[in-house]
């Protein structure tokens, strides 16, 4: 049953506004997945945090008009499934690594701030770490020099303090010998 003019206006509002606040969108062909295969690649979708749809691609055209998203539409055939998300790298990592186990989806084009990527970008743009992994590495380059001079300052400290407990260790014996003689 097809959409009638109020509800294609909705559609094309809803994916607009997520579209506008978007910085990648990734187009796949679903052809021939099993339904079960895409409730599980939507559940994936979710947890990341990606906006999944499939549109039709006269609606998706509109919604990305005028947007720094619009030289996707050359792309926009066939049977698609939209991934947009706001994070750089989480819409083309969802759908890369789905298409890894899954033969049938078909990575066809995406775009990420307005630069048109084809199927070998959209895998480098995957491959990148997620925020929170750059962000823990910037953290440990960060944090790296204070924790070797916290280990230097450490090895010093525990060099004089063998070096005091020693000469304090031969006076003893020393002052044990005089009262003796």
């Amino acid at each position: 049953m097809g959409l009638n003019l109020n509800d294609k206006k909705a559609v094309v509002a809803e994916v607009s506004a997520k579209v506008a606040s978007a910085q990648t969108i990734v187009v796949a062909e679903y052809r021939g997945i099993q339904v079960a295969h895409l409730t599980k690649l939507r559940a994936t979708a979710r947890a990341q945090g990606v906006y999944l749809r499939v549109l039709k691609n006269t609606l998706a055209r509109r919604s990305v008009e005028g947007t720094q998203f619009a030289n996707l539409s050359d792309a926009m055939t066939g049977p698609l499934i939209y991934s947009i998300s706001d994070d750089a790298v989480a819409a083309a990592k969802v759908i890369s690594d789905f298409a890894k186990t899954n033969d049938k989806l078909v990575i066809k084009a995406g775009n990420f701030a307005g630069k048109q990527l084809d199927v070998a970008g959209v895998s480098a743009l995957a491959n990148i770490p997620s925020r929170e992994v750059l962000l823990a590495q910037l953290a440990g380059v960060w944090l790296a020099p204070v924790s070797s001079f916290a280990r230097g300052l450490a090895a010093l400290a525990a060099k004089n303090s063998e070096g005091a407990e020693a000469p304090a260790a031969d006076a003893a014996p020393a002052a044990e010998e005089a009262p003796a003689a």
